[in-house]
């Protein structure tokens, strides 16, 4: 019995997910979401960091770049995950369906991590076109991959979450950008603030930057990692939480 139950919540979440992984790749919007992220971590790397005139084999300045441009592109994947089956009404139909709540919020999760994924599949170009000018270090390289992975799950999860909580793609957007850039940028608030130093401990470990920033070293931090990977669980176990409200309510 629980095989069964088992192997009907995967093929519910396989069924949602190729929905919506499928309407991401038709979406224009997922196009000019690519392009802009390319542009911004290119011009980060090349014209902001000064790449050239630096004369190091590092991808450490591309790498910080991505924590920024998150605070944007995610909230753009996330937006209409579910405050547009809200505006709609189809999410009574998903709901009414014989889906679990993990099963529904496990599908569209995967499919919008899938779609930041394949972006940074995309940003391959960069370290590949760059190996010829130096001696990079391909192990750094894969960990600051890891890293970015690990961050855009996080990241995708509370954006979900927040959509989930709105009625609209415009609120669903401007407030996973606020949260994000809060939650992104936290750690640099003692820089510019005289804070005690247990707060100062607080905004650092809330940061998803700053775990991130181990990463971007090429280090493989087991505290970091599970950092991201709690964070990613609890938000989307909030995220059914939501979902079993507006089924009830």
């Amino acid at each position: 019995m629980k095989n069964i139950k088992l192997q009907r919540s995967v093929a519910s979440t396989l069924a949602l997910f190729r929905k919506e992984i499928y309407s991401y790749s038709i979406s224009p919007a997922f196009f000019g979401i690519a392009i802009f992220f390319l542009l911004f971590t290119g011009i980060w790397l090349f014209n902001l960091q000064s790449f050239f005139q630096r004369d190091l084999a590092s991808l450490r300045s591309y790498f910080s770049a991505f924590p920024l441009v998150f605070i944007l592109v995610i909230p753009a994947l996330t937006m209409r995950s579910w405050a547009e089956e809200r505006k709609i009404g189809s999410i009574e139909l998903l709901l009414t369906l014989p889906f679990s709540q993990w099963s529904l919020v496990l599908g569209k999760f995967f499919a919008a991590f899938g779609a930041v994924a394949a972006l940074l599949v995309l940003s391959l170009g960069v370290p590949i076109s760059l190996s010829p000018l130096g001696r990079f270090d391909g192990g750094v390289i894969f960990t600051e991959y890891i890293g970015a992975l690990l961050l855009a799950a996080s990241a995708v999860s509370l954006g979900l979450l927040l959509s989930a909580l709105s009625k609209n793609q415009v609120a669903a957007f401007l407030g996973s950008v606020a949260v994000l850039i809060i939650v992104m940028l936290s750690d640099q608030i003692p820089w510019t603030q005289s804070l005690p130093a247990t707060m100062n401990d607080v905004l650092r470990y809330i940061s998803l930057s700053y775990h991130f920033g181990s990463f971007s070293k090429g280090l493989l931090d087991s505290r970091d990692l599970a950092y991201f990977v709690v964070t990613t669980v609890l938000f989307l176990f909030l995220n059914t939480k939501v979902l079993l409200l507006r089924k009830w309510s």
